[in-house]
């Protein structure tokens, strides 16, 4: 079984066929979706696919791109949505200065507020971060040093620099379809040196559709071909990488129940 760590059903590429979208994970060996909060204001959409389906798990968090428009967000508004049993991490959060629909300084407040709640409750930090390495890395470590908390950078495009460092925090990597883009050589050779027992993969859908499907919108059965890359470039094979990476899910969200009722 795969799992997709990381996918936004609840827009609108998706949401308008949302049986069918997971219908095609099943079938495609995807067992398991975690489909991740952008927004406060629109958690209550988020939640309510998490609760239709079995399968399906979710996040609550704040977009750094959404981070001016809800700049209040605090820990304890994580902390109360985290409460629900189907919630099972905080994000997405972070920094983004590439778009900057944020300015610099709530976005940094922001990814605070969600590191307490992360360390409050247990539950994962999803971290987006995307040309902002420096203070990704500073803050992450400055509130490691308050106390841990578990978390991951998801969608990992970043700098080598960046993987070793949040390994180092006891953090775990997401890999995305970017892996399997032509241009992403230096990626890959990032991954090759990762730690399998840290790896996750993810689609992002609807966004980042991998190779053969760019140019599409993404949607969770797509995570096959993000895994199959990762497979060759970790030198095991797709089923030994599928259950590795799978292990590392429930590893890191602990509060998802095992299939089967064995637990995490």
């Amino acid at each position: 079984m795969l799992v997709d760590s990381h996918c936004h059903l609840d827009f609108p590429q998706l949401s308008a066929d949302l049986d069918g979208v997971v219908a095609r994970a099943e079938a495609a060996g995807v067992g398991l979706m975690l489909t991740i909060s952008t927004a406060l204001s629109r958690f209550d959409r988020v939640l309510a696919i998490a609760e239709k389906y079995d399968n399906i798990y979710c996040s609550v968090g704040v977009h750094p791109h959404e981070a001016e428009t809800e700049p209040d967000t605090v820990a304890r508004q994580l902390i109360e949505r985290a409460r629900h049993p189907k919630v099972v991490g905080i994000g997405e959060t972070g920094l983004d200065y590439f778009y900057e629909h944020s300015p610099r300084d709530i976005q940094q407040h922001v990814f605070r507020e969600h590191i307490k709640a992360a360390r409050e409750t247990g539950l994962p930090l999803i971290v987006h971060t995307r040309d902002a390495d420096d203070d990704t890395t500073r803050i992450l470590a400055e509130e490691m040093g308050q106390g841990a908390y578990p978390g991951l950078i998801h969608c990992f495009s970043s700098s080598r620099e960046l993987a070793e460092k949040s390994v180092e925090l006891g953090l775990y990597i997401s890999i995305s379809g970017i892996a399997t883009f032509k241009k992403a050589e230096e990626l890959r050779d990032t991954i090759r040196g990762l730690p399998l027992d840290r790896l996750l993969v993810e689609t992002d859908a609807p966004y980042l559709a991998p190779i053969p499907h760019r140019g599409r919108d993404n949607e969770p059965s797509f995570v096959v071909h993000t895994a199959n890359i990762v497979a060759g470039l970790k030198d095991v094979s797709p089923e030994a990488l599928a259950a590795r990476t799978t292990d590392n899910f429930f590893r890191l969200f602990g509060k998802v129940p095992r299939p089967g009722g064995a637990g995490p």
